[in-house]
């Protein structure tokens, strides 16, 4: 478990029933939590890279995270998921997989 998810755990696990909610295997992805809705912050970017460490390319990781997570709702507590700009990461792990193919 990361740090930050164990700080919301902390600080915010019994405010609200049912909040935060949090996604199953992206907890290095966490970036924050909004504290007058509860809904844990996620990085896209850091979804994406988490994925292509496990293996997807980065048009794999995308599409998966796009159709299953990204524009999920889950009810009143979805997680957020931020465009972070952590572009730089990101691009030079898909450029160095897209030729993997």
């Amino acid at each position: 478990m990361s740090h930050v998810k164990e700080m919301i755990i902390e600080h915010y696990n019994d405010h609200v029933d049912d909040a935060p909610l949090f996604a199953d295997g992206f907890d290095d992805a966490i970036i924050g939590i909004c504290p007058t809705s509860f809904r844990v912050i996620y990085s896209r970017n850091k979804c994406i890279n988490i994925l292509m460490k496990e293996g997807e390319t980065w048009e794999d990781a995308v599409d998966f995270l796009e159709y299953n997570t990204f524009n999920t709702y889950v009810g009143e507590y979805t997680p957020v998921w931020v465009e972070d700009f952590l572009w730089d990461d990101t691009t030079e792990d898909h450029e160095n997989t897209t030729d993997k193919k």
